[in-house]
């Protein structure tokens, strides 16, 4: 079984591979209110995860060792996540009177009936949804099944750095635990609450769309903060190492903003909107309540301001930190920056408190 519902007591990292960082977090929780013990974020080799899948394992590993020393933390138990696209979800009736050892050999014997896979290659767990609401006698059971290699490598990366995954989750499921830390931030309530989440990572734009708190939509394209690192590369004669660091620290030529920034940002507002029109005419919603930017490029300066004005909808930079307390080798202001690519990463780590 995976893991991706288990239920435990102790304190986990939550660590999120992407395709350019390993991100690593780790919360406390004092009554209601949740704390910032130690984080960290370290670069990956190029190409060491490519689309979303670890190529150099040994890249990986080393990068988790240092994201570990740069954190100070002891601990050594993981959440972890394997992406979306990766996971196959299926919600399906069963009885209910069944035991959990029964649900879990019933499903063993139904599986391959919903998994294109066999099943002897397959890592499924299993989470009961509630009774149905079509026969009060049986419960909806969410079955989740991947491939067992996208387990076994994060595993056996997190292994190289003294780790143990405890939990392997999906993305989609760390986004929408971490959400439920902004809701507060938008509305009184959470209910009926439509909002569009965009991811901008390096190479990838994801937008997840929830609706009182679950995703109801997720779209990918191919776009990210790696064209705006690539472009200052080119036009200023820099490495790309170079160029990631001066995206970031500043200290660029004076037609940096009019020339390179704001061609950058339309093009990312457009397609903002395009992956919008996309959940438009998919379904019944015409209009979203907000929009939240994360990832590690949403933090461009002006990109929510622009965002909001163009498309008329409230926009502003996912923080889920805002109302936590931090310890004292926790860099507030460091924290702040890299908050909207920690939002995978702190889902994670809040499955310490499930």
């Amino acid at each position: 079984m995976l893991g991706l519902f288990n239920k435990k007591t102790n304190t986990l990292l939550g660590i999120d591979i992407s395709s350019t960082s390993v991100k690593l977090l780790e919360l406390s929780r004092q009554g209601e209110r949740y704390r910032v013990e130690a984080y960290a974020v370290e670069p990956l080799p190029a190409n060491a995860v490519v689309e979303k899948n670890i190529a150099e394992l040994e890249g990986v590993g080393h990068a988790l060792s240092r994201v570990l020393v740069k954190a100070r933390t002891g601990l050594k138990t993981v959440a972890v996540a394997v992406a979306g696209s990766a996971v196959i979800t299926k919600v399906i009736e069963m009885d209910a009177g069944l035991s959990e050892d029964e649900l879990e050999n019933q499903l063993k014997i139904e599986a391959d009936q919903y998994i294109p896979y066999p099943l002897d290659e397959v890592a499924i767990d299993f989470e009961v949804q509630g009774i149905s609401p079509r026969n009060p006698e049986r419960v909806n059971v969410l079955l989740a099944a991947c491939r067992k290699e996208n387990v076994e490598v994060r595993e056996a990366a997190l292994a190289l750095a003294g780790l143990t995954a405890r939990v392997v989750d999906v993305e989609a499921y760390a986004l929408e635990r971490s959400f439920g830390l902004l809701a507060t931030q938008l509305a009184a309530s959470q209910e009926r609450l439509t909002v569009a989440v965009v991811d901008i990572g390096a190479t990838m734009t994801t937008l997840s769309v929830l609706h009182n708190g679950r995703i109801i939509y997720t779209r990918e394209q191919l776009f990210g903060g790696r064209q705006l690192t690539e472009e200052i590369q080119r036009r200023y004669g820099l490495t790309l190492e170079q160029a990631g660091l001066a995206k970031k620290q500043g200290g660029l030529p004076d037609d940096y903003v009019s020339e390179v920034l704001q061609p950058f940002r339309e093009a990312l507002v457009q397609q903002v909107s395009r992956s919008l029109q996309f959940f438009f005419a998919s379904g019944q919603y015409n209009a979203v309540d907000h929009i939240l930017l994360a990832g590690g490029t949403a933090s461009v300066p002006g990109l929510d301001r622009l965002i909001e004005e163009r498309l008329g909808t409230q926009t502003q930079v996912a923080n889920p930190f805002s109302d936590m307390s931090l310890s004292n080798k926790v860099n507030a202001g460091a924290l702040v920056s890299d908050a909207p690519a920690l939002m995978i990463a702190c889902g994670l780590a809040l499955r310490s408190f499930d």
